[in-house]
């Protein structure tokens, strides 16, 4: 798996481009010390501890009173260590960073010290109660801040004056309002604040999850994914655009990440996009839309998909079938937009090297597949989500034992070959262990700050009163308050990450939806989907804005190609809150559901769906055997937009115009070959 396209030098990623994608990375995840020697190792052994330690939960049994605050202070202890506070300070750990990376021990030790009596008294803290409570308060916004950026803090603390001024001011805004002691009592004293579903969610599921993106990355899956790709869609017109489209279902399926799904396959892909014909910003359009897919894709998706779970109560496999028609209709959507690519942009055959054939590939590496499939078969055995994902992860570990090149423990360490502190020290298996923790600090901060958000929304009741809101502004018609709550979830969006967006829109949106009768997993999968928007959307467009790092092109043209490439599928969920036929597309949004579902109605809705799809990809790429002609565009995506509105009336509606546009198409077609 060595060999790579023949690509022009002209196109090449340069190391400058690859330096700039990787600060979008950083922008996502952290601006991350480089720390060497002993203290470089220390950083290490902590983060393995912290792997192990979840590893451990995971199969034995840790008091949620205790989990989810150990987690907390592992998460802030190693934010201030590997984050630093400002730019200027990079590289290397101050004398405050030591101090309150102790500070956020402290505060753990104290509250496990004070086993029941402590939580007992959260309505009436003491004073050494109230100092630990407003120090985490500081602590979780100061790693919030680190890690991703301002805007979230800001909006966290925003949160926290509306607790304590809520007597002074208007209608329907007031409430009684609440002191230091009770927000302190609340958010740090129970399980319901900042250590309530998110950093449940953050300390049981995605940081294992993010355990087994490691392991499949260092030994070997990614690139294996990628090298599959091309080699199963290369050598056509369609080749190029198809393999970016596969390869970043697979790379995203285990990492739930856009932007480095976005990174690792532009680096390979965009000197064969730009050898067929595709210009710099639409390549990296296409780029950062099959990034996209990552946080949609099972079987990881993105945090917010396990918090979904947490939020309804349901099994984190019920979410997974819910996102598989969408999903296969987002990839429909990107794959016929890479169809219309070929005719719109002249493309012709592409002659590239291929890594090997598909077999050969399968036959050595098949157990990278395994690793991927091992976590759904697990659920369906009847395993816990976190059970399921322990064995996956063991699973893949055991499994790359199979070949010495995919080893996560060089095979000389057994052999008693080599030096000690390269076989073990530095193996994959280590790496593997390290980079599952640092890997999720920023999502672990994002949700214990979440939590702020969270518990100052259930104090005050602010989520009822917003929905009440949002009803009386719609007139109490569904369509509006969707449309308004998809430009909430958006607008929230631009300005903080996938999973706040999602948290945050699901405690004071989704009760207006559900109020209107849209069941609850209908209301929070249209929540996550307009959520994940915020990926592609500016000024925190950072999958499209690494993309044209990559490529060369300008950033907001290439999100306006991401946004034309995804646009389709991103209107599919008012199928699914419009009409009650509509959630067939969620197969029923469970497992006992879909077990009494009405299959033809669930084929009527995916084949109406993926026509709707069809025609707004045709309508708004302008092309289908031909230019299409202004009429013809109008017309498809006046007809896609009517195949989104469920009903009888609507979908007649949308199939009349889209055979009058085709007809219209053809027509012209043939008069001009007569």
């Amino acid at each position: 798996m060595s060999e790579r396209i023949e690509s022009d030098p002209n196109t090449t990623v340069s190391e400058e481009a690859l330096n700039k994608a990787e600060q979008y990375i950083e922008e996502e995840e952290g601006a991350a010390n480089r720390i060497g020697g002993w203290l470089g190792i220390f950083l290490t052994a902590v983060a393995i501890i912290m792997s192990l330690f979840h590893m451990y939960a995971a199969y034995s049994i840790v008091p949620t009173q205790t989990l989810r605050p150990v987690h907390v202070g592992f998460v802030l202890f190693l934010c201030f260590l590997i984050f630093p506070v400002g730019k200027r300070f990079r590289h290397r750990i101050m004398w405050w960073d030591w101090l309150i990376a102790l500070l956020s021990i402290g505060i753990v030790v104290y509250l496990i010290m004070g086993g029941d009596d402590f939580t007992d008294r959260n309505t009436m803290p003491n004073a050494w109660d109230i100092f630990f409570g407003v120090a985490l308060i500081l602590l979780v916004l100061e790693a919030m801040r680190r890690t991703i950026g301002w805007i979230l803090p800001a909006i966290s603390i925003c949160f926290l004056l509306y607790a304590f001024l809520g007597p002074y001011l208007p209608h329907p805004w007031t409430h009684k309002g609440y002191d230091v002691g009770r927000i302190v009592g609340f958010m740090y004293m129970t399980l319901e604040g900042i250590y309530g579903v998110a950093v449940d969610v953050s300390s049981s599921l995605i940081i294992l999850f993010t355990i087994f993106g490691a392991f499949l990355q260092f030994s070997g899956a990614g690139k294996f994914y990628i090298d599959f790709s091309f080699s199963a869609m290369g050598g056509k017109p369609a080749g190029a655009g198809r393999t970016v489209v596969l390869a970043s279902f697979l790379l995203g399926g285990p990492s739930g990440s856009g932007v480095a799904t976005t990174v690792t396959l532009g680096t390979v892909a965009w000197p064969m996009l730009a050898k067929v014909g595709y210009e710099r910003n639409a390549a990296g359009g296409l780029l950062a839309a099959g990034g996209l897919g990552a946080i949609i894709s099972p079987p990881v998706m993105g945090a917010a998909a396990f918090i979904i779970a947490e939020f309804l109560k349901i099994s984190y496999l019920d979410v997974l079938l819910m996102a598989v028609i969408p999903t296969l209709l987002f990839y429909l959507a990107l794959f016929l937009m890479v169809q219309i690519d070929v005719r719109k942009y002249g493309m012709g055959d592409i002659v590239f090297k291929k890594v090997d054939t598909v077999w050969n590939l399968t036959r050595h590496y098949w157990f990278h597949f395994l690793s991927l499939i091992s976590i759904v078969a697990f659920m369906m055995w009847g395993f816990s989500p976190v059970m399921s994902v322990f064995w996956a992860t063991i699973v893949s570990c055991l499994t790359s034992f199979l070949r010495p090149d995919t080893a996560m423990i060089s095979y000389d360490f057994f052999r008693g070959r080599g030096n000690m502190s390269e076989t073990f020290f530095q193996s994959p298996l280590i790496q593997a262990l390290r980079a599952g923790s640092v890997g999720m600090l920023s999502v672990g901060a994002t949700c214990a700050g979440a939590g702020i958000i969270v518990g100052v929304v259930t104090l005050t009741g602010l989520g009822l009163k917003f929905s009440g809101i949002v009803i009386d502004y719609a007139g109490g018609s569904l369509l509006l308050t969707a449309i308004y709550t998809a430009l909430v979830v958006w607008i929230i969006g631009l300005a903080v990450p996938v999973t706040a967006s999602y948290i945050i829109c699901a405690v004071i949106t989704a009760p207006a939806l559900i109020k209107l009768g849209v069941p609850d997993f209908a209301a929070h999968m249209f929540i996550f989907y307009y959520a994940v928007l915020s990926e592609v959307s500016p000024p925190t467009a950072l999958s499209p804005f690494a993309a044209s790092a990559i490529t060369g092109g300008d950033p907001y043209k290439t999100t306006m190609q991401c946004w034309k490439y995804t646009i389709p599928a991103f209107l599919v969920p008012f199928i699914f809150v419009l009409d009650p036929s509509g959630q067939s597309l969620l197969l029923m949004g469970s497992t006992k559901a879909l077990a009494a579902a009405n299959w033809l109605e669930i084929v009527q809705v995916t084949v109406t769906a993926a026509v709707g799809i069809f025609a707004l990809a045709v309508g708004f790429q302008g092309w289908l055997r031909r230019r299409a002609t202004t009429l013809e565009r109008v017309l498809l995506i006046v007809a896609g937009f009517a195949l989104v509105y469920p009903g009888p009336i609507a979908n007649t509606i949308g199939f009349v115009l889209i055979l009058i546009a085709l007809g219209l198409h053809w027509r012209k077609g043939t008069l001009a070959t007569a």
